[in-house]
């Protein structure tokens, strides 16, 4: 895939805390460590999840994680400065972020209206380590998430090689595409009313947390069949599906508990399977419109 060369990026809609020092208790230790870390690392394993889920084990003592200003300040221009327009969005993998979160919120900023509902854009927070979020404290271990409690997603770059060593996934800057948009989806979800209605500690092929996550992988599809009349995506070949609809299958609650325990419990499922995960991409991106996407009735 290619940016269009001459789109003026936006990288106002992205805060980099990258480098940032992670967490960090009264005493000035990090936080995360030990069972704590194992356990959000367990969770975290399924991407997309909400750490709020999280917030009963970890530490009531610990303080958000210390942002400096004046650093904080200088990454942020740093960005400006950086990732201006759509080509350098195709020689960077952090203005490549800010390519697809501005394409990704155009095309919702367009789309909710008609549907309804007004679109407010939600901020992609870069960090590295840890930092904190208005869902409480986390970890790289986390995984990309959506806060709706502060209407943010937040990303550890380095998960785009987790999701290939890890997972198994092939990658490449499509894959990347998919996982934001995914995490959008959740906001759109938010914005609708869907999150705040469903039980997100429900588990289980027939939950509503599976159902939730599905209905993010057909969002994610939707706007990839619209990505290009955004104006910032010059153009996606079937090698681009091919990394999301990969990507989507890697992160399947099936593949994973396959490598992560030997066997697979569908009682203990948050996200769907494999195929399942594929199945509402590939509907999303084949029918363009995102009345196709309720995973709230029928069979999934």
């Amino acid at each position: 895939m290619t940016f269009n060369e001459k789109a003026k990026l936006d990288s106002s809609q992205v805060d980099d805390r990258r480098g940032g020092g992670g967490l960090r208790s009264p005493g000035g230790l990090a936080v995360g460590g030990g069972g704590i870390g194992i356990l959000i690392l367990l969770v975290g394993m399924f991407f997309g999840v909400d750490p709020s889920v999280l917030t009963s084990v970890i530490d009531q003592t610990s303080q958000p994680a210390a942002q400096a200003p004046a650093e904080d300040a200088g990454r942020q221009s740093t960005l400006a400065q950086s990732c201006q327009t759509g080509s350098d969005a195709n020689a960077r993998e952090d203005c490549r972020i800010v390519g697809f979160v501005n394409s990704i919120q155009d095309y919702w900023g367009e789309q909710l209206p008609k549907m309804g509902t007004e679109y407010t854009q939600a901020r992609t927070r870069l960090f590295t380590g840890g930092t904190s979020t208005g869902c409480g404290n986390a970890t790289s271990a986390s995984g990309p998430f959506y806060c709706p409690n502060d209407q943010s997603v937040y990303l550890d770059l380095a998960f785009f090689e987790e999701l290939k060593t890890r997972f198994g996934a092939e990658g490449g800057p499509f894959a990347q595409a998919y996982v934001l948009a995914h995490e959008y989806g959740h906001h759109v979800q938010n914005l609708i009313g869907i999150l705040e209605r469903m039980d997100r500690r429900d588990t289980g092929p027939d939950s509503d947390a599976v159902r939730s996550e599905l209905m993010a992988d057909c969002f994610a599809g939707v706007w990839a069949a619209n990505a290009v009349e955004t104006g910032f995506i010059a153009r996606l070949t079937d090698q681009d599906i091919a990394q999301g609809l990969n990507a989507a299958a890697a992160v399947g609650d099936d593949r994973i508990q396959e490598k992560m325990q030997g066997r697979v419990t569908p009682e203990n499922w948050t996200h769907g399977s494999s195929q399942q995960r594929q199945k509402w991409f590939s509907t999303g991106y084949q029918q363009k419109q995102p009345g196709v996407c309720d995973t709230f009735k029928g069979s999934i």
